[in-house]
C-alpha cells in the first residue's frame, strides 16, 4: 500500500507539473485567449493625464483573443518612436472603457496595434462608431483584421472589407513579393517599387478592392504557397488579387490597415517604419487625400474626389433617411443607436483557433514552422 500510495503522489505531482506547464506555455506563446477568450468589457475608463499634450494618439493593445507577444513587444515602441517624431503625445492602453466620447475626443488617431477579440461593449463600440464617422483617424495592424472579430458587422464591412479566413501554414512564414499600387499615398511615397517581406500570409473571403477600399499594396500569390497545411490537409488561400495593405473613408474618418506585423523583426524593417510613420500622417489628416463630405445632387454622399479618392457609400446608411449637418454644407446619413448592427449578428469562424494553429504549441509539434 506504501508503494502504490508513493506511486500516485508521484504520478499527481507530475499531473500538476503538467498543468502548470501548459498553463505557462499557452500564456507565453499568446494562445491562452484561443482556449478561453475573454468576455471582459470594462466599464471604468483608465485615467488620462490631464496634462497629455495635444495632438495625441490612443495606442489600443486589447487582447481578448490570441495575443501577438513578438508583434507588441517590438511593435509598441516604434508606434511610440513614429508619434513622437511626428508631435504626437501617446496614451497607451488596454483597457475598452477609454472608448467614450469624452475621451476619445482627445485623440487625434486611434491605432489598434494587433487588437484581437471582442474587446468593447455595445456603448463602446457605438463611440467608435461615432468617433471615427465624425472625422477621427483609426489604423489598425495584422491582427486587427483577423476574424476574432468576424462577428462585429459594422467593423468587418466598413474597416476590413471581408472576413479572415486563414493564413499560410507550412510553412507559417514565407517570404513574398509585395507590391506598391499607390506610390503617391504618404503611407507608400517611401517605400520601393516592390520588396521582398516575410509573413504568415492573410487571406480574406472578400477582396476590399470590390467594396471600393483603395488599395496601397498587394501580395503577388505567384512568389509565395498561399496554402494552409497542416495534420495532413490542405487549403487554398488563393485570392487573385490579394491586397495587403489599404485605406477608406468611414464618414469624414479616416481609416488605414496593413495585415503585416506578426513577428517582431518586423517592426525593425525600414519598410514597415516608412509603412506605419506615413499610415500615422494620413490617418491624422496631416498628409495626403482627405475625407470631406460631398453630397451630389440626388442626395448621395460620396468622398472628395478631387482629393484622390471616391469613397463608398453603404446602401443600409443611405436607406436609414435620419441625417445631419455636415462639413461644407452637406448632410449625411445618421445612424440611430437602435438601428446600427449588432457585432454578434455574424456567424463568421473564429479566426482565434487558426491563430492557435500558428502558434508555438502546434509549430513546434508539428515541425511547420519556418
Amino acid at each position: 500500500m506504501k508503494m502504490w500510495k508513493k506511486v500516485l503522489i508521484g504520478l499527481g505531482a507530475v499531473l500538476v507539473l503538467l498543468v502548470l506547464g501548459s498553463v505557462g506555455f499557452l500564456k507565453w506563446s499568446g494562445a491562452w485567449g484561443v482556449f478561453f477568450p475573454s468576455r471582459v468589457h470594462e466599464t471604468v475608463a483608465p485615467a488620462i493625464p490631464t496634462d497629455l499634450a495635444e495632438p495625441a494618439v490612443l495606442l489600443f493593445t486589447k487582447t481578448n483573443s490570441f495575443r501577438h507577444v513578438e508583434a507588441m513587444d517590438a511593435g509598441i515602441p516604434l508606434w511610440n518612436r513614429l508619434a513622437a517624431e511626428q508631435g504626437f503625445a501617446v496614451f497607451a492602453t488596454e483597457n475598452g472603457a477609454v472608448f467614450n466620447p469624452d475621451d476619445l475626443a482627445r485623440f487625434e488617431v486611434v491605432i489598434f496595434h494587433n487588437a484581437t477579440g471582442d474587446m468593447f461593449d455595445e456603448d463602446q463600440e457605438a463611440a467608435f462608431i461615432d468617433y471615427l464617422d465624425g472625422g477621427g483617424g483609426w489604423i489598425g495592424t495584422h491582427a486587427a483584421g483577423d476574424s476574432s472579430h468576424a462577428d462585429w458587422d459594422w467593423y468587418i464591412d466598413s474597416l476590413i472589407g471581408g472576413v479572415f479566413t486563414a493564413h499560410t501554414m507550412g510553412p507559417q512564414f514565407q517570404d513574398a513579393r509585395l507590391v506598391v499600387e499607390d506610390a503617391d499615398h504618404p503611407a507608400t511615397r517611401n517605400l520601393p517599387a516592390e520588396w521582398i517581406h516575410s509573413e504568415e500570409w492573410y487571406s480574406w473571403d472578400a477582396n476590399p478592392r470590390d467594396s471600393g477600399f483603395r488599395i496601397l499594396v498587394s501580395v503577388d500569390e505567384s512568389t509565395y504557397e498561399p496554402y494552409q497545411r497542416i495534420f495532413g490537409s490542405e487549403r487554398d488561400l488563393r485570392m487573385g488579387d490579394h491586397p495587403i495593405v489599404w485605406t477608406v473613408c468611414v464618414g469624414e474618418g479616416r481609416a488605414f490597415y496593413s495585415a503585416l506585423g506578426h513577428a517582431g523583426a518586423a517592426y525593425a524593417t525600414p519598410e514597415m517604419e516608412a509603412l506605419l510613420g506615413g499610415g500615422l500622417a494620413w490617418a491624422s489628416g496631416r498628409e495626403g487625400p482627405g475625407c470631406d463630405p460631398i453630397v451630389d445632387g440626388s442626395g448621395v454622399e460620396t468622398q472628395d474626389s478631387s482629393k484622390g479618392f471616391t469613397g463608398r457609400v453603404h446602401a443600409q446608411d443611405l436607406s436609414w433617411g435620419v441625417t445631419r449637418e455636415a462639413g461644407r454644407g452637406g448632410i449625411r446619413p445618421e445612424i440611430p443607436r437602435a438601428a446600427r448592427p449588432s457585432r454578434r449578428s455574424r456567424t463568421g469562424a473564429d479566426c482565434s483557433m487558426g491563430e492557435w494553429l500558428s502558434s508555438p504549441a502546434v509549430a513546434l509539434a508539428s515541425g511547420l514552422r519556418s
